[in-house]
């Protein structure tokens, strides 16, 4: 069997500089939250909606709240105490906030046991909710049997829910295991979550939760139609990350983008404000049993892909000890990489196969998120046609969990039908043809893959242990990952971390945390 024959002392010593890492964040985790999580958590309660210039009702409480310096025994504990007060439903409380005014914090405090009984009623509310799209979930892959490995994923970017819908219906039909609805570009940098279904986006469709609700129910429709469950994903990244989570675990999406570090790197998101809010993002997808995908393949867009190979390797057992700390299995991480090589490089294919072979085998139990080669994908479509079914072999060959399909129109315009099935047919028939390959080759443990693969392993255990000694933020600070520069305290959401007071509240993150150690 195909197999690499690495250094195991390297693996211990590179996992072990990760737990350090991670393990440092600690104080950020218990000490501080942020509007965001804040926001979340009384969505989770029921809380939704928005005014007719589009602001919604979470944003209206919380930026209220934090207005008079409230925030830090959190937003719940105020929209709770303004239902035990009046007797009024969460989302009584949002719009007489929204609409009347309210101030949460002139209401009298009722005592504890009070606003704890109607907490855990609406806490329960959702948790069950949550647990039966899980169940759900599984019931659909015991009836319709498991998800293909690699499982073959695709792209929808119309900017038009609807004809996203026409598009996902259509590459089911094709093949497709897994669709992808592509956000509206910079949704990201948003502040707040856009209510409602949307026709209009750029390179992208809006994630809301209503979107989120018409495309879970197309895909149980098109699966059922063929007989083969459809998992749905989305973009749990950005300033919003738990608020899509949330909004994800609620509407049953099966994947989520969910990165540590992409939104700090590649969209200038302040450092603490991204760590903040992946933990609870990731704890909310752990949760629900949605398999988080991170987003490693970007590194390779700014950096050269055999210079810097060491560094997406570090960034997975990064992003791997940051899951585990909030609950997520390995089997539910989509640790990512991508085909990146410069396809005039001489042997490119063998670094391309030690690469791809050192994250399987780093990552045994998770399903690999594989990304295909779209920097050096031009004009020339047969050319990156043939470089994506060179991207379809390495996938099949290696083992991936999840193989991204590339488009040959990739460098021209947004994916046609014809396009993305072309993309399938190219998959299925590359992935039929060598299905078996894999069991009938060896490697020689002195040759240049398992040379390669140890090369790039002992490179990103070495840069680990330095970034173990000098801080993670003080690393991205100096550009050491992907050529960027993060300051600590610059870009976008920093004024939105708090520090939290005594007595402070998070009923979801509480329960979910506890219920997860058990399992």
């Amino acid at each position: 069997m195909l197999k690499l024959n690495l250094k195991q002392d390297l693996v211990i010593r590179a996992r072990n500089a990760c737990r350090n890492i991670v393990g440092s964040f600690r104080y950020l985790f218990d000490d501080y939250s942020s509007v965001t999580i804040e926001r979340t958590v009384i969505r989770l309660m029921g809380i939704d909606g928005a005014l007719q210039d589009g602001k919604p009702y979470p944003n209206i409480i919380v930026d209220d709240l934090k207005s008079k310096s409230a925030l830090g025994k959190g937003a719940v504990m105020w929209v709770v105490n303004a239902m035990t007060a009046r007797g009024m439903s969460p989302q009584e409380v949002a719009h007489a906030v929204a609409t009347l005014g309210l101030d949460l914090t002139k209401i009298p405090i009722q005592s504890n046991e009070e606003i704890h009984k109607t907490l855990n009623q609406y806490t329960d509310k959702m948790l069950t909710h949550i647990k039966k799209q899980k169940l759900h979930r599984e019931k659909m892959f015991e009836k319709y049997g498991p998800r293909r490995i690699p499982a073959i994923y695709v792209i929808v970017a119309t900017g038009n829910i609807y004809e996203d819908v026409t598009q996902a219906k259509a590459a089911a039909r094709e093949g497709a295991d897994i669709i992808a609805v592509i956000r509206s570009t910079a949704q990201s940098l948003l502040d707040y979550v856009p209510y409602g279904a949307t026709t209009e986006g750029f390179g992208g469709t809006y994630a809301t939760q209503e979107n989120f609700m018409i495309m879970r129910k197309a895909l149980d429709d098109v699966s059922e139609e063929i007989g083969r469950y459809i998992s749905l994903t989305n973009y749990a990244s950005g300033l919003c990350m738990p608020e899509i989570a949330a909004m994800g675990a609620m509407e049953r999406l099966d994947l989520m983008l969910n990165d540590a570090m992409y939104g700090i790197l590649f969209r200038d998101i302040n450092p603490q404000r991204t760590i903040l809010d992946q933990y609870f993002s990731r704890m909310i997808n752990a949760y629900a049993g949605i398999e988080i995908q991170t987003g490693e393949d970007n590194y390779l867009t700014t950096s050269d892909a055999i210079e810097k190979a060491y560094t997406v390797t570090a960034s997975q057992l990064i992003n791997e000890q940051f899951a585990l700390l909030s609950g997520i299995r390995p089997d539910k991480m989509g640790l990512g990489h991508a085909f990146e090589i410069n396809p005039d490089l001489e042997n490119g294919f063998l670094y391309e196969l030690a690469h791809a072979m050192l994250t399987r085998e780093l990552f045994p139990n998770s399903p690999v998120k594989y990304m295909p080669p779209t920097k050096f994908a031009s004009g020339n479509v047969f050319k990156t046609h043939l470089m994506d079914a060179m991207f379809n072999f390495v996938g099949q060959l290696t083992g991936q969990g999840v193989q991204l399909l590339g488009m040959m129109t990739e460098a021209i315009h947004t994916p046609h039908l014809a396009d993305r099935s072309l993309a399938i047919e190219n998959a299925q028939y590359v992935f039929n043809t060598i299905k078996d390959l894999g069991n009938e080759l060896n490697l020689d443990s002195n040759g240049f893959i398992n040379q390669r693969a140890n090369s790039v392993l002992e490179e990103a255990t070495l840069f680990l242990e330095k970034v173990a000694d000098e801080g993670l933020l003080n690393a991205m600070s100096h550009g050491e990952f992907a050529d960027i520069k993060r300051p600590e305290h610059g870009g976008k959401g920093f004024d939105g971390v708090f520090r939290k007071d005594i007595g402070y509240i998070n009923p979801f993150m509480d329960r979910m945390k506890a219920e997860l150690m058990q399992l």
